[in-house]
């Protein structure tokens, strides 16, 4: 538990409806390594967010941990385990333990109050006893330290700020109470070309000199390549690859990950060039028989179609979920 600030073991998380029940995440096993990056990388609906949610219990209703555990090792040598949790430690380990920048800035900050009394109220609520100079003085530093005009932005209201802005507000509220990891949720959606790499440089800032781990959730792979240390490839509820970036880019074990690094444009390379996935991502209420990338997979074999892989963990461990995984077929890599 000592190079990992977050395991996974075995998690299942389930939409129980009137009908049928929903299997979003199916016995997902990960370690987030301390002090780094880990990406989380697959398309829509591929299970991203529900899994780092469940970390800190914020699953959409009506999901649930059907299974595993979800284990926060934090400071404490014996680990917090998070799915069996009050609601009142819940309160107080989100933020201070795990915060969280979400996907919509415009949606995370509270419209009808300015950005101080936003942050002055986070402070209040997870009792931090500070008076209002010092409450002030805590505020701006971090608003300047994500290079933003702190004294006037404190001031003002989230629609009179750019999506840029209000992303770096949420960036400096997510390090308001000091926590050990964050968690981004596509941090640069809906934001230009040249925010989305100023945000992303500012993180690894935050990254190197604070040291303060991160799990980022992407469907764009070509992020991953320059920020993350770690990257977990997610389909269909399950993790088909895990491993350094810079292995996971240069062999490209599972078809699925060859196939999202593939269908990536190049601002050098020709359109042509870029290879899409064929098919559709399968439907969570009707999976296929197998491997579920199997229908898509130009490897498929008969065997895939009919036995589920087992998950291959390798020496470096890294691990995949794939038949082509077996450590026969990466002698000499």
């Amino acid at each position: 538990m000592k190079d990992n600030i977050v395991e996974f073991k075995n998690v299942c998380i389930d939409y129980p409806l009137k009908k049928y029940t929903l299997r979003a995440v199916d016995s997902v096993s990960l370690n987030v390594k301390r002090g780094k990056i880990t990406a989380l990388v697959g398309e829509s609906g591929s299970g991203k967010t529900t899994l780092s949610s469940s970390l800190i219990r914020c699953i959409s209703e009506p999901g649930l941990i059907a299974s595993g555990e979800v284990i926060f090792n934090g400071k404490d040598e014996e680990g917090i385990h998070v799915e069996t949790m009050t609601n009142n430690e819940l309160r107080k380990f989100r933020w201070e333990k795990v915060s969280m920048v979400f996907q919509a800035a415009q949606s995370a900050l509270n419209p009808v109050l300015t950005v101080r009394n936003q942050f002055f109220e986070t402070l209040d609520e997870h009792g931090f006893k500070l008076t209002k100079e010092e409450k002030e003085e805590k505020c701006l530093k971090l608003l300047e330290f994500v290079k933003l005009d702190a004294q006037r932005v404190l001031e003002c209201y989230p629609h009179e700020l750019s999506g840029g802005m209000k992303q770096r507000v949420m960036i400096a509220f997510s390090l308001l109470l000091e926590p050990e990891l964050i968690i981004l949720d596509e941090p640069t959606t809906a934001l230009d070309v040249i925010t989305q790499s100023y945000i992303f440089n500012l993180l690894k800032e935050i990254n190197e000199t604070m040291g303060i781990s991160m799990l980022l959730m992407t469907h764009d792979i070509s992020v991953v390549a320059s920020f993350a240390d770690y990257i977990a490839v997610m389909y269909g509820g399950r993790i088909m690859e895990y491993g350094t970036v810079k292995d996971v880019f240069k062999y490209k074990r599972h078809p699925y990950t060859e196939g999202l690094i593939n269908a990536t444009p190049s601002i050098i390379g020709e359109m042509d060039e870029v290879k899409p996935i064929e098919g559709n991502p399968p439907n969570m209420l009707d999976l296929p028989s197998g491997c579920v990338f199997h229908n898509r997979c130009k490897f498929c074999e008969q065997r895939c179609k009919e036995v589920e892989p087992e998950t291959v963990t390798l020496d470096d461990g890294s691990f995949g979920k794939c038949y082509l995984y077996a450590k026969e077929r990466l002698n000499g890599k």
